[in-house]
């Protein structure tokens, strides 16, 4: 069962030049990257950071399902939560991240469904051990604590930090 993404390919042009000086040879190489589906969702306070992730992810060019919010005016986070594990645990997307005020909320919600691996993340660290060594398949993040440029460098982190496996995976 494969997880679901796209591949995007881009040809890049290399221009070397003949010893003689005489003139150049091009040669066109190709670079893949799996692109994500990323379910995204957030209660009202987590609203503002999870609209400047999916912006940021969606420029990068990750496909993002967004469960909501969809606008500050007051919310219950396990029904967002809950959204975002059926979205995973069906197979529509890859990954999950959730917001919140203090990211708690939404990672014990999520953790309660089958197949979610959620985890709360407040640092670089946080977000690389979570994958690496547990396999962590949610992403959770607080509003209050995380401002958007270190919740995107925390996702990034996540995004690309593979499960080792091994001794983790008992």
């Amino acid at each position: 069962n494969k997880p679901p993404g796209s591949l995007q390919v881009s040809l890049r042009p290399i221009f070397i030049k003949t010893p003689s000086g005489a003139g150049c040879v091009t040669f066109k190489f190709a670079i893949f990257k799996i692109m994500s589906q990323i379910a995204l969702a957030s209660d009202h306070a987590g609203y503002s950071l999870k609209e400047a992730l999916k912006a940021s992810l969606q420029a990068q060019g990750h496909t993002c399902l967004d469960y909501g919010a969809h606008s500050l005016t007051s919310v219950d986070y396990p029904d967002y939560a809950a959204q975002v594990a059926y979205c995973l645990t069906e197979g529509k997307a890859q990954w999950g991240i959730l917001c919140c005020r203090t990211g708690m909320g939404m990672c014990m919600s999520a953790n309660k469904f089958p197949a979610i691996r959620a985890a709360l993340v407040r640092n670089s660290e946080d977000a690389r051990l979570c994958r690496a060594h547990n396999n962590a398949n949610v992403l959770c993040l607080g509003s209050f604590h995380e401002p958007p440029e270190k919740a995107l460098l925390f996702a990034e982190v996540f995004l690309n930090t593979p499960f080792e496996g091994g001794r983790h995976a008992t």
